[in-house]
């Protein structure tokens, strides 16, 4: 059962947590190929900068849950936040806002998110993360505020600057975003952080006493303790050759 409901446990309480990308229509055989290389927690997937439809991610979501491991899901624009439900309904058990900087997109993203009275996210279909679960509308509802992931990716020094601001209450993950967070670096030569390592330890500091954990794209399974070193705990990875 793909539903694994310790895994948001696990990255609350800051244990390592490693994902590994796996591209959509990768079959049965490609997924067990890939988490047959190490101890992944989930498999991630993308559509800001890939091609998507709908059907793709269910289609993605069912193989993965025949395999037993959740998925993640990078949504195509900050501005979908408002349907991080709806797309939560086609079976990913972790949504991604890409380009996150202000707290109005991660309040929109928690209400959609959640169901109530945690949120406002309506009643669900039958693709959903965890349907084997049943039809049993407060109990899913429950489980789903309890092991649903909500993550934002932060790329820009702003961002950086303000990110206890962003630290909500159901908030589990900020991710990083390296290369566009680069083009805003090279933008403001001036800024007192002049490296990728400034800004994580920056923001390592500012989340010292929050509950909310950071994830990191290394894609470099070589560069795993680097970062583990720095303090993340939830790496996203490619698969090892």
């Amino acid at each position: 059962m793909g539903n694994d409901a310790g895994l948001k446990e696990r990255i609350r309480r800051g244990d390592i947590v490693l994902g590994v990308n796996v591209p959509m229509g990768a079959s049965k055989s490609e997924f067990e190929d890939i988490l047959g290389k190490d101890d992944y927690g989930f498999v991630s997937s993308d559509s800001q900068h890939s091609a998507f439809s709908e059907h793709d991610l269910v289609d993605h979501c069912n193989v993965a849950d025949e395999v037993g491991i959740p998925v993640h899901f990078r949504i195509k624009h900050t501005k979908w936040a408002y349907l991080v439900g709806n797309l939560a309904d086609l079976g990913p058990a972790m949504i991604e806002i890409p380009l996150v900087e202000e707290v109005a997109t991660a309040r929109e993203a928690l209400e959609w998110f959640y169901f109530p009275p945690e949120g406002r996210r309506s009643w669900v279909g039958g693709n959903r993360w965890g349907a084997e679960l049943g039809h049993d509308r407060p109990e899913y509802a429950a489980w789903w505020n309890h092991n649903g992931m909500l993550m934002l990716q932060i790329e820009t020094l702003r961002a950086i600057e303000n990110i206890h601001t962003l630290a909500l209450p159901g908030v589990d993950m900020f991710s990083w975003g390296p290369a566009d967070l680069e083009f805003d670096r090279e933008m403001h030569p001036h800024h007192p952080f002049k490296t990728d390592d400034d800004c994580i330890q920056h923001v390592m500091k500012q989340l010292e006493s929050q509950d909310t954990r950071m994830c990191y794209r290394s894609y470099d399974p070589d560069l795993r303790n680097k970062y583990l070193d720095m303090g993340i705990t939830v790496l996203m990875e490619r698969a090892k050759e």
